[in-house]
């Protein structure tokens, strides 16, 4: 399968004029956030778990995505893609377990949270085509 791109077209701009986004890039750039992110987290027995599956779900959603272009039929790109958007519905759980935890990081927990967000209504929408 091709890269999968899409479309969007940022408010207040021309809507003939639409600016392309690179999925595959847009997961890295997240999963690398989520790294740094992490980093932030003070460690101790209540944060290390959710560090653990903070990290590991935040990553995996650009594995799965690269996993998803590579796949060998409709069928398995569907099932890949639609674990990258199991994967970003649970680091949405995590980034809210953060913010729980470390109230000084909830503001910045949010910002991904809705990134995470953003991620699962276009996995949605794609799986939905």
């Amino acid at each position: 399968m091709s890269n999968y791109k899409f479309q969007i077209t940022n408010e207040g701009q021309n809507p003939n004029t639409k600016k392309k986004y690179d999925l595959e890039e847009r997961t890295a750039k997240f999963g690398e956030k989520i790294l740094e992110f992490a980093k932030k987290i003070p460690q101790n027995p209540v944060t290390l778990p959710i560090i653990s599956q903070l990290v590991r779900s935040g990553t995996s959603i650009g594995a799965n995505y690269c996993e998803a272009d590579g796949a060998e039929s409709k069928k398995d790109f569907r099932h890949k893609i639609g674990i990258c958007k199991k994967e970003a519905k649970e680091t949405k759980h995590w980034l809210r377990m953060v913010a729980k935890a470390v109230p000084d990081l909830a503001p910045e927990a949010r910002e991904y949270w809705q990134e995470a967000q953003e991620l699962t209504l276009i996995f949605s929408a794609i799986i939905r085509k």
